[in-house]
């Protein structure tokens, strides 16, 4: 009895042994979770920027405005922060705006507060993140008394170029409807 207790617990021990580097094989191979600090390097720079806004989104009309401008981007913090300042000029004047992007090493996601000048105060943020040479953020905002989802996007990258897209959305994300896109080329 006491032989096959030994027995049994060699067995159980070599069994384990041969096992072990399987084990860590497995650990060794499982992907490191993707460090995004610096998504957003694309964005820094001095930018030409071409805006379409839509006047009155999710109304049904497509009415639409266009603005033409700079864009300036800046890293903060080795570029785990980011300032956008955005100036344009339109039919209706002068526009300025301003983005802070801040990284968040823990949950590996990127906030973008952004803030019009008219208003003076940072609106919700959005966030999210970058992958399969796209970035998405999500957020909530608030139309016209009505409580939408808001989507901004990153896309349709080139070494001197990319889009920025903001969609919204009435019917929790099933649908969407673009608002506001701006086309930037490197100066």
């Amino acid at each position: 009895m006491i032989f096959a207790k030994r027995l049994t617990a060699v067995a159980l021990a070599a069994t384990l042994a041969a096992a072990l580097p399987a084990v860590t094989q497995a650990a060794d191979a499982a992907p490191a979770a993707r460090d995004g600090a610096h998504d957003f390097d694309f964005d820094i720079g001095v930018w030409t920027t071409h805006i379409t806004r839509r006047l009155h989104p999710l109304s049904g009309s497509n009415e639409t405005m266009e603005l033409t401008g700079t864009v300036t981007v800046r890293k903060v913090w080795d570029g785990r922060a980011q300032l956008e300042e955005i100036e344009a000029d339109g039919p209706k004047g002068h526009w300025e705006g301003m983005t802070v992007f801040l990284y968040d090493p823990e949950a590996r996601q990127w906030s973008m507060n952004f803030a019009n000048s008219s208003v003076g105060k940072f609106a919700t943020p959005m966030i999210g993140s970058f992958a399969n040479g796209r970035g998405e953020l999500y957020g909530q905002d608030t139309l016209d008394g009505r409580a939408i989802l808001v989507r901004a996007v990153w896309s349709e990258f080139t070494p001197t170029s990319h889009t920025y897209q903001e969609s919204y959305s009435i019917d929790g994300g099933r649908t969407w409807e673009v608002a506001f896109t701006a086309h930037k080329t490197r100066k």
